[in-house]
């Protein structure tokens, strides 16, 4: 299945524990989209958010961030990895 890093900007000062709560609102819908959330990153410094899934479309990973309340600014396809 493809593989997406997604990325939210505007997230300064986020917790881990906020980080955390946004990661189970995707894992609660995921299912219904076809898609898994691996992991997730932040700085909350910079406010950016990383997060990586494996998904069958962009529009997918697109869905559940927004039905979880955190639409990504930018979703990346990841083609390979080393």
């Amino acid at each position: 299945m493809p593989r997406f890093m997604d990325v939210h900007h505007g997230m300064q000062g986020i917790t881990a524990d906020q980080l955390h709560q946004a990661h189970e609102a995707d894992l609660a819908v995921e299912k219904e989209e076809g898609v898994h959330f691996e992991q997730a990153w932040a700085d909350p410094e910079s406010g950016i958010v990383y997060c990586l899934s494996e998904a069958p479309s962009a529009e997918a990973v697109r869905r559940v961030h927004e039905r979880a309340g955190h639409r990504p600014d930018e979703i990346h396809p990841i083609p390979f990895t080393a």
